[in-house]
């Protein structure tokens, strides 16, 4: 083989390696992940196959979440405050409406000083924000760009929120009080609050809108509400059973085939991976420092997890089940949202 055909061929070679993100067992669904950087009041457009920012974009002080219109045109970041859950600071009182395309911020809609921290959109096209010092989850109507109404939670401190699939219940962690409130979204009421623990972190639910997951943050376990027997009616709700930990859990995330529960325990840095047949740990995995956030691609191929302090985001190959290099970012790395490609939209 002569000198210049082999450089072209080892060229080849660093080309394909670039472009599959660094080489074997690192499939994913084609799409720009989202990066809320809270310490920096910035969210990062992130190619993730090849580990690139394209965009960074200013917001408030500060955004910790993110959640993506359904067509993918928006960004929807609720602007926070700059404390902690529960501690002294400034209450928010926007969300910051990023333009995809234009990649710049191109609205902020007034919610008043209530720290608005997760927002997601229900079913019914609405945007539902919690919003933790009003004790209330707002409803915001994103073609008219304003709030048009709020369902109370009965606690402070209502922290994340999941919907169900069918668009009936809305349920919040309150991280403070260590319960959960279910809502009934057509109604705009509260149902029900859920004793769990002295204090929780975050929920998720399984894809089936059956199971509801929280976090005790005072002992090494995860709750378990099972919630099939409760769609239509006003039944009591309960925890009904608890996953013993090796570590204290901060948040999860079901695979979209029901199949999986990934876990992420911040302190200890690990990713827990449970089997949702038997609720048991199968496999564990170790993370850089303090994950946060944890995001599955539509598709099921790729987790990616938020590591504040290390400025990471990690990336486990759920195929493979194999972690990947990870995208190397700056701390303060936490709020995870995904655009996908196939929708119009002009993200890259």
């Amino acid at each position: 083989m002569s000198f210049s055909l082999m450089l072209a061929v080892l060229f080849s070679l660093m080309l394909f390696t670039l472009q599959s993100g660094g080489g074997a067992g690192a499939p994913s669904e084609k799409g720009t992940l989202v990066v809320v950087n809270q310490a920096e009041h910035k969210v990062l457009l992130v190619e993730p196959d090849l580990r690139r920012t394209f965009a960074t974009i200013p917001v408030g002080v500060n955004g910790h979440e993110a959640t993506v219109s359904p067509d993918a045109r928006f960004i929807y970041v609720p602007i926070y405050g700059n404390s902690g859950v529960g501690k002294p600071g400034t209450d928010g009182a926007t969300i910051d409406v990023i333009d995809i395309g234009e990649r710049k911020v191109s609205n902020s809609i007034q919610v008043g000083p209530v720290r608005p921290h997760r927002a997601e959109f229900g079913p019914d096209g609405l945007i539902y924000v919690t919003a933790e010092v009003s004790n209330t989850v707002k409803i915001v109507d994103p073609a008219k760009q304003r709030v048009i109404g709020e369902i109370p939670t009965g606690a402070p401190q209502s922290h994340m929120i999941v919907i169900s699939p069918d668009g009936q219940r809305g349920y919040t962690a309150n991280v403070g009080p260590g319960n959960i409130s279910v809502l009934d979204i057509p109604a705009r009421r509260l149902i029900t609050v859920i004793p769990v623990a002295k204090t929780i972190q975050r929920i998720s639910m399984s894809p089936d809108g059956t199971r509801l997951f929280t976090h005790d943050q005072n002992a090494p376990r995860l709750a378990v509400i099972d919630i099939q027997d409760h769609k239509n009616t006003d039944a009591f709700y309960a925890v009904s059973r608890w996953i013993d930990l090796p570590c204290v859990a901060y948040a999860s995330a079901p695979t979209p085939d029901g199949k999986w529960l990934l876990v992420a325990c911040m302190a200890n840095h690990q990713l827990l991976a449970i089997d949702m047949a038997t609720l048991k740990i199968a496999k564990t995995f170790d993370l850089p420092e303090s994950p946060s956030e944890i995001l599955v691609t539509p598709d099921g191929a790729v987790a990616f997890v938020s590591c504040v302090s290390a400025g990471k985001i990690a990336m486990l190959d759920l195929r493979a089940w194999q972690l990947q290099e990870p995208i190397v970012l700056t701390a303060g790395v936490d709020g995870l949202a995904w655009v996908p490609v196939n929708t119009g939209n002009k993200a890259r």
